[in-house]
């Protein structure tokens, strides 16, 4: 959850330096002020011997000579204490990147653990909110009209109070776009890059708490449903880090910003799917309607059962499924091909069991299938094959992508990539199937349940949950379900199959 900005610490520093290059040039004075709350928690001042010339142009600048740092500290002296004085506060700083650089350089040179402090920089953030009013945004030229207490002298002590004054400005300006915390303010120069910026404002209501949100256009349509584990900073991510082609037109068409708190996760992710589907939002892509599903069924109503690809379960026979496209059936269907000779034909079969067909059909003649073709398969000789396809689509599904994984190595010994690849293609639809019905079975067997997590308690009925809302729960205990401890219900959520290996391929 984010830090309340009266609670966090900021150390406001700056440097004087030999010249712009932290490569090269040195540190010649530091300056530092550290606050939280508006309170001033301590300064830090020195002088610091550069080891080499200071440049005549960067002494009429700063007023710093040769004989000032003759006698100070090495910068290897310093850093214990200043990198102590640091600790963890947010690292501030007016072009904040020029001061980190020099101070990361020196502590590469000292050989100290590199920092990883947040880091603000009131120059990015005054360029965002003072934009239609300054027409340069130097230190100096801020804090002369702006009127602030302290004046820049290129002095690093007084430039670091100097710069403590504007950010205190800045974020009392900043909280009129419902700036409150920290990491609101740290990302505020990008937000505020976004053409649609100003509606930022929306998100002030907006709680660090799971739940659904929703952007309204002026007609009170709801334009979008998504859900979050943070509502505040999911919301305020569409105006710097979304990239979604879609995001600038639905932030034009936002007229408000809704939201529904919700328990845990899983609610949230329930509520956006039942919200989705009552009020299919232009800009939601996915899940407006209901999935149409089908199934790679093994007919073994038939005397030579084989696999097909149905919209329902009726009728006798072995289903895998529902999946949610056909594509990958027939992918499926092909996985259980490559492991077994099952019949593929649709060669009728007479009251006899004779074929109504003279000769052997393609896959047949290649060798890749046992059809009843030419009436000599007796159905006895047929069933062990059948038994066995049974048991691959069911409770052994894991020796089926054994069997392709090694007809896939097999293939990429032999440098036949691209029907290695088809194999690899099949497994992963076989896998993904799998998982899919099991996710199905399981949530279907569950009924009433409680876990225990470290965040609380989460309880879950199953009953008449759609099949999308069943895909759902599933997805979230594979997820989450690992880390709990089970309260209360059944041991439905112990599966008999080993977990399946993916073959996706590698990005």
């Amino acid at each position: 959850m984010g830090i309340p900005l009266h609670d966090a610490t900021f150390c406001v520093l700056d440097f004087e330096t030999t010249g712009g290059n932290a490569g090269t040039d040195a540190i010649t004075e530091i300056g530092a002020v550290k606050v939280r709350g508006g309170e001033v928690l301590g300064t830090f001042q020195t002088m610091v011997n550069p080891g080499r010339g200071i440049p005549p142009q960067i002494t009429v600048v700063t007023g710093i000579t040769q004989m000032m740092v003759t006698n100070a500290p090495t910068i290897s002296a310093v850093l214990p204490t200043f990198l102590d004085f640091i600790g963890g506060a947010v690292i501030v700083g007016h072009n904040v990147r020029f001061d980190v650089g020099f101070l990361h350089a020196a502590v590469r040179r000292w050989g100290g653990p590199m920092m990883g402090n947040q880091k603000l920089d009131t120059l990015a953030l005054a360029r965002r909110l003072l934009a239609d009013e300054m027409p340069k945004f130097s230190l100096g030229e801020l804090a002369r009209r702006l009127r602030l207490p302290h004046q820049p002298s290129h002095r690093a002590l007084e430039d670091a109070w100097a710069t403590v004054d504007l950010l205190h400005f800045l974020i009392e300006r900043a909280s009129a776009w419902g700036v409150t915390g920290l990491d609101d303010l740290v990302a505020l120069p990008t937000v505020a890059g976004h053409p649609q910026w100003k509606k930022l404002s929306l998100t002030t209501n907006l709680p660090r708490r799971p739940g659904v949100y929703f952007f309204v256009d002026k007609n009170q349509n709801i334009l979008y449903v998504g859900k979050a584990t943070d509502l505040r900073s999911r919301v305020r991510s569409y105006f710097s880090s979304e990239t979604r082609r879609k995001i600038p037109a639905l932030l034009r068409e936002t007229h408000s910003i809704g939201h529904h708190v919700c328990a845990n996760s899983l609610e949230a992710e329930l509520l956006e799917l039942r919200l989705i589907k009552e009020h299919s939002p232009r800009f939601n892509s996915r899940n407006k309607r209901p999935p149409k599903s089908c199934w790679v069924k093994l007919t073994t109503g038939e005397a030579f059962p084989r696999l097909s690809v149905v919209r329902s379960t009726k009728g006798p026979g072995v289903y895998l499924g529902p999946i949610n496209n056909r594509r990958t059936a027939d992918l499926v269907v092909d996985a259980i091909h490559t492991v077994l000779p099952l019949r593929r034909c649709t060669t009728s079969i007479g009251r006899n069991r004779r074929p109504k067909r003279d000769g052997l059909c393609t896959a047949a003649q290649i060798g890749v299938a046992t059809c009843p073709c030419t009436g000599e398969l007796a159905v006895e000789d047929y069933q062990p094959i059948v038994a066995e396809a049974t048991r691959l689509m069911t409770t052994q599904p894991h020796i089926t992508l054994d069997r392709l994984s090694q007809r896939m190595n097999e293939l990429a010994v032999d440098e036949r990539f691209e029907d290695a690849a088809a194999v690899r293609d099949r497994a992963s639809a076989f896998a993904s199937v799998i998982a899919r019905s099991r996710r199905i079975s399981m949530v279907n067997g569950i009924g009433s349940i409680a876990l225990e997590f470290d965040s609380g308690v989460v309880r879950i009925d199953t009953a008449e949950l759609g099949l999308d809302e069943q895909l759902c729960v599933g997805a979230w205990l594979d997820r989450y379900g690992p880390n709990a401890r089970l309260l209360a219900g059944s041991d439905a959520l112990v599966s008999a199959i080993p977990r399946l290996p993916s073959f996706k391929p590698a990005k």
